[in-house]
């Protein structure tokens, strides 16, 4: 029997790649894009734009289409939810938004809801497992001695942060944090910190404990190394096998032109250094 998937798309690359895997596998995809996602439609039966004021009428496609589980793929910018106005979603989206607009609520009321309709979401990492990141020194330069020791520090915090919810990039800059990440993502927060450090910063971005990976994979690419290198950033730091580098060859390329040192530590050890 033909299994459906609807594949619900944030902005970015990763929807069309993750509904190519998935009509590999033998689903058939049914899409509904919340944001521009580029090669979406190019692997998908059926393409549904969709909108957080009008959840309902995405639950309704999802029972009309026999959608059997959901994946979630891409950037869901929750400003866009903080800024609705109340008045103007409908009652479907109140009540996901009813137990509040963190990461952990949001999830659970998805979930719940879902499950109501019989339908499972999965883990976004056998889909998107061609861009997972491998540990070791990714760039033609490697941190300097200075730089991995703003890493470690990096890690102690950024792990703690993300395991609170808050966020999971910091910037820090000779011996000081200088910003962390919130509601605004990575590469705001790096504009942010790379205005208030000056040139020179060092980015880390870790994965809290017991990460739902269901809901993202966090991400790193070619826009996140356009916002370093505007701002003067020399090295960048992040977990090994626990998030994605996307378009690496590219993300790279800007890496190397610019000097920045990127790396790919393991686990909790927040170092690769000798």
């Amino acid at each position: 029997m033909e299994r459906a998937l609807g594949l619900m798309a944030g902005a970015g690359v990763l929807p069309g790649r993750a509904a190519a895997e998935a009509l590999r596998q033998g689903w058939r995809v049914v899409a509904f894009p919340f944001e521009e996602a580029p090669g979406l439609a190019d692997h998908a039966s059926a393409v549904i734009p969709s909108s957080i004021d009008n959840i309902q009428a995405v639950l309704g496609e999802l029972t009309a289409r026999q959608v059997s589980a959901a994946l979630f793929v891409g950037k869901f910018w929750k400003q866009r939810l903080l800024s609705q106005d109340s008045a103007e979603v409908d009652e479907a989206a109140r009540r996901l938004a009813r137990g509040g607009l963190s990461d952990g609520a949001l999830a659970e009321m998805v979930v719940a809801t879902l499950s109501a309709l019989g339908i499972e979401v999965l883990d976004q990492r056998p889909f998107l497992s061609p861009w997972m990141v491998e540990h070791g020194v990714l760039s033609a330069r490697a941190p300097t001695e200075g730089e991995w020791s703003e890493i470690r520090e990096g890690f102690t915090l950024a792990r703690r942060l993300a395991g609170s919810g808050i966020g999971q990039t910091v910037v820090r800059s000779q011996g000081v944090t200088v910003a962390v990440e919130a509601v605004e993502g990575t590469d705001e927060t790096i504009r942010r910190g790379t205005r208030l450090s000056g040139a020179g910063a060092v980015i880390v971005k870790a994965v809290g404990p017991g990460h739902d990976y269901r809901f993202d994979i966090p991400a790193i690419g070619s826009t996140t190394l356009a916002a370093m290198i505007d701002g003067g950033a020399a090295a960048l730091a992040m977990e090994g096998g626990k998030m994605l580098l996307v378009d690496r060859d590219e993300a790279i390329r800007q890496a190397d032109e610019a000097g920045i040192a990127v790396v790919s530590v393991e686990g909790d050890s927040g170092s690769e250094s000798p």
